[in-house]
């Protein structure tokens, strides 16, 4: 009989696509000859709750305490939130009767099944004064600055599911939140005793239970039934106990429950709380192949067998609760690693028990890029694990899914997804790499493109130098619309200060070759960080203002500093480094999440980050370029040091690097592709010249002769990536003028690293 694994995926994460860790578990479990199911339980509760039923299950229950929080606050004097309030209640019918056309709006068009009915009620939506209205809606319909169009009808459908989870915090449950829940109790210094007690929370109790109770576990067989319990981030750490303790609860000995995912992976990496073994059996570390693999062959999954801490011996990457103990993982097994190794390089994340149509694609920012996040449905899926260059100072450099680089089997992961998509009918890929290798982006650019470049995708990069104008414009034409990058401390002293291996002429010349080939750019940016003064934040945030400003990003965020036990910074302060840095090391052993440490003096920090967010929202929109970035702040900041075209400058030297390239010898690569339209010939007279289409405009060169006006187009369609044989396309090179092929440079032509290297 074979092994049976449920996947769940507790709530609440992104709504709009499955979280990718389900898809890969899936896979790997099926390759190893196992039933599998995957529940999507963020998907689950969000259906749960945004419906017909849900809503009237909710006013239904909170009512009469809206109505009482209503009256406090219009004692107070608080009347906008005394209105809204009892708007809600007062709206209740139509919020339940238009709920369904409002998840209609947000999932039409997500995959093969979706409701497409969404576009129909519109009109009614956007202009009917009888449809539901929120604090959020109303604010975008009056700021719009312009007469609403039925075109605005999912921004503002996006805003009807935020106004419902203000009032469902307010009136039912006030951890709750659309992407995490409870996340602040959990990342808090907080024992374990403290985050039990949130877990019966009224979502648990009111809408999550019953999808638990849908779940039927098949006890029969001699085998236990593996359940695996994702847990990516804070967020969903409550709602994964309160999956855990169900099963428990209602299937004992015929079940085995195992928690993973990042947030498992660094905060309780060394936990020891007893009390765990009320909710799971075991806790698998990183990828978890190893594990599960050695997990196949203890007595652990046989039902007959009462295992004794004696009686197990240490798991690779995996902690066994017990009644009579803890059994202590091991971090190193020879067998266990070439096997992981083996299984990252070959599974490719299975999403066939995903109903796409389900998912809703919410706009929460009118930004292009900014919004690639949620509105859209995206196979999410990784090149590589881990990350190629892994020695940033704030990374946790130190744990598996920084430090263990390996690259998957590109051709067999293009040839996995793009089945799926077919099938599914999802065309975008979202690749959660830490960082893409710039060779894996050009394979999975070159097999999309042998395909009709079907497949749209976006991903996390390292903004370096081998990002060139040639490689930007290949993975253009071959499907990526959109990097993540981090640029963290914008200046030069800072990325070195950070080890960043990069540099402000690198990040320049790679956001510029993206930009100029159509590709949008978001960049990450810290601030807070210890040795922070406000001359380096000023001089940060204006080259930051200049990125804008001059067009090289499209979107960014700033994240506060967050001093982990697993950074490069951490490890390196225990060796004595860092005199300056003070980590305030808990006293108190029973602190659950021990990941995050805090530091002598990190609060100050805290004043400057809403003056960087309305400076950064300002120029996300386009605007505020002209305000000084000090003017951003209510108290007084010194002037940028850096000069006013910083960015400029490098701008001019990438260019002038750019026109270097392109005047250099071509004759000792064979990666030489033609992306640009089919060349055509033009004759007038004697004169020939070859003309066509790149970038949107024409381009045309000048050939002395008909023949070889047609020899070069010949040549050149047959330089489109799809050609596959790399030994014709050496002797195509071989047979024409490279003098000629060098004017095509930068129109067109584009020269990648080697032809073998993109093979492997």
């Amino acid at each position: 009989m074979k092994q049976r694994v449920v996947i769940i995926q507790p709530p609440l994460v992104q709504l709009n696509a499955p979280y990718p860790s389900g898809a890969y578990l899936s896979s790997f479990f099926k390759n190893m000859d196992m039933e599998v199911e995957w529940h999507d339980m963020s998907l689950e509760l969000y259906s749960a709750i945004f419906s017909k039923k849900g809503l009237h299950k909710l006013f239904e229950k909170t009512s009469a305490k809206a109505l009482k929080k209503a009256d406090e606050a219009e004692r107070n004097g608080d009347e906008a939130t005394a209105f809204n309030l009892r708007r809600y209640i007062s709206d209740s019918d139509s919020w339940e009767n238009w709920i369904s056309h409002i998840n209609a709006i947000l999932t039409s068009g997500s995959g093969q099944g979706s409701n497409q009915s969404g576009r129909e009620f519109c009109h009614r939506f956007i202009f009917s004064p009888h449809a539901p209205r929120g604090y959020r809606m109303q604010q975008y319909l009056d700021n719009l600055g312009r007469e609403p169009t039925t075109d605005d009808a999912r921004g503002l459908a996006s805003l009807a599911l935020a106004d419902l989870a203000d009032y469902i915090t307010i009136a039912f449950d006030s951890n709750f939140s659309l992407i995490r829940y409870a996340e602040s109790l959990t990342i808090n210094e907080t024992h374990f005793s403290q985050i039990e007690k949130a877990i019966d929370s009224p979502t648990m109790e009111l809408f999550y239970k019953p999808l638990l109770e849908s779940i039927k576990i098949d006890t029969s067989g001699d085998y236990k039934t593996l359940i695996c319990i994702s847990i990516p981030f804070p967020g969903t750490f409550t709602a994964g106990l309160y999956t855990g303790r169900y099963f428990k609860e209602h299937y004992g000995e015929n079940v085995f429950i195992c928690m993973g995912g990042g947030f498992i992976n660094t905060e309780l990496r060394s936990t020891t709380e007893a009390a765990l073994k009320k909710y799971i059996d075991a806790i698998s570390y990183d990828r978890g192949y190893g594990s599960y693999h050695m997990l196949f062959n203890t007595k652990l999954l046989d039902k007959k067998a009462v295992c004794k801490t004696n009686d197990i011996k240490p798991l690779f990457k995996m902690r066994v609760f017990l009644e009579d103990g803890i059994v202590e993982c091991k971090e190193h097994d020879e067998e266990a690693e070439s096997f992981e190794r083996e299984q990252t390089e070959i599974t490719i994340p299975d999403f066939s028990d995903i109903d796409f149509s389900r998912y809703p694609r919410l706009i929460d920012d009118t930004n292009s890029m900014h919004r690639l996040w949620s509105d859209g449905t995206w196979l999410r899926a990784y090149l590589a694990h881990g990350c190629y260059w892994h020695k940033c100072a704030f990374c946790d450099v130190t744990l598996d899914y920084v430090c263990s680089f390996h690259m998957t089997h590109i051709p067999e992961l293009f040839h996995g997804l793009y089945e799926q998509a077919l099938k599914k009918g999802i065309y975008g890929i979202h690749f959660v790499d830490e960082a893409s290798p710039p060779v894996a982006l050009a394979r999975f650019a070159l097999e999309n493109s042998r395909y009709g470049n079907e497949l749209s995708y976006w991903g996390n990069v390292r903004f370096e130098k081998t990002f060139t104008k040639d490689i930007a414009d290949f993975l253009s034409y071959g499907g990526l619309i959109g990097v993540s990058g981090g640029v963290e401390i914008a200046t030069g002293n800072g990325l070195d200060d950070i080890h960043k291996g990069t540099d402000i002429d690198s990040i320049v010349g790679a956001c510029a070759a993206f930009k100029e080939t159509g590709i949008l750019v978001h960049a990450y940016m810290i601030f807070g960080y210890w040795e922070e003064t406000p001359q380096m934040l000023i001089d940060s945030m204006e080259t930051l203002r200049q990125f804008f400003e001059a067009g090289l990003i499209d979107s960014a965020f700033w994240h506060k500093f967050v001093l982990t036990r697993h950074s490069r910074i951490y490890k390196e302060w225990e060796e004595g480094k860092y005199p300056n840095l003070k980590p305030i090391i808990p006293k108190d052993t029973g602190i659950f999440a021990k990941n995050g440490l805090h530091f002598e003096g990190e609060n100050k920090s805290d004043k400057y980050e809403e003056g960087l967010n309305k400076a950064l929202d300002a120029w996300m929109h386009g605007q505020g370029f002209d305000i000084p970035v000090r003017q951003w702040f209510n108290f007084k900041m010194p002037s940028p040091s850096i000069p006013k075209n910083y960015i400029e400058q490098a701008i001019d030297r990438y260019s002038a690097r750019c026109e270097e390239a392109f005047h250099k010898n071509i004759e000792n690569t064979d990666a030489v592709f033609w992306i640009a339209g089919i060349p055509v010939i033009k004759a007038n007279g004697k004169n020939y010249k070859l003309s066509w289409i790149y970038m949107q405009e024409e381009e045309e060169i000048t050939v002395a002769n008909y023949e070889i006006a047609e020899k070069l187009c010949s040549v050149l369609k047959k330089l489109r990536p799809s050609i596959v044989d790399s030994n014709e396309r050496q002797i195509l090179l071989e047979n024409i003028n490279h003098k000629i092929l060098q004017k095509l440079r930068g129109r067109g032509l584009c020269i990648l690293p080697s032809w073998k290297i993109l093979e492997k």
